[in-house]
């Protein structure tokens, strides 16, 4: 297996329900995030995906999140947009686009850093 990862950041408002704290209002991270996927094959030239590839998929993803107020992103109506839950956000729709171009890779995890000393990471067994 071999394992590729790139970062990104977007910029993005938010508030936390039912969290007793300042988190409850609204407020915005530049948050940063780290993607890893895991693939079994190599191609003709022995690259697992090309970190452009990846990266362009991963964009048409962070680009629904950037400068947007997460709490109205349909996937959050039942959750709240804390870093745990974008990791996870990520993570299923890069699954769903890795898939959907028949490659031998798939995410292996996706972690979101609120701040330089803070982060989240989501990954399934």
């Amino acid at each position: 297996m071999f394992e590729i990862t790139i970062t990104t950041d977007f910029a993005a408002a938010h508030r936390l329900k039912n969290y007793n704290g300042a988190c409850e209002n609204l407020h915005g991270h530049n948050f940063i995030v780290e993607v890893s996927v895991v693939c079994k094959e190599l191609d003709d030239a022995y690259i697992a995906i090309d970190f452009k590839v990846l990266k362009s998929i991963v964009a048409e993803i962070v680009d629904k999140l950037d400068h947007r107020y997460l709490n109205d992103i349909n996937y959050f109506d039942k959750t709240n947009p804390t870093s745990e839950m974008i990791a996870k956000y990520i993570y299923e729709e890069l699954k769903e686009k890795l898939k959907n171009r028949n490659r031998s890779c798939k995410p292996s995890k996706v972690s979101v850093f609120e701040s330089l000393k803070a982060k989240a990471t989501y990954f399934e067994d």
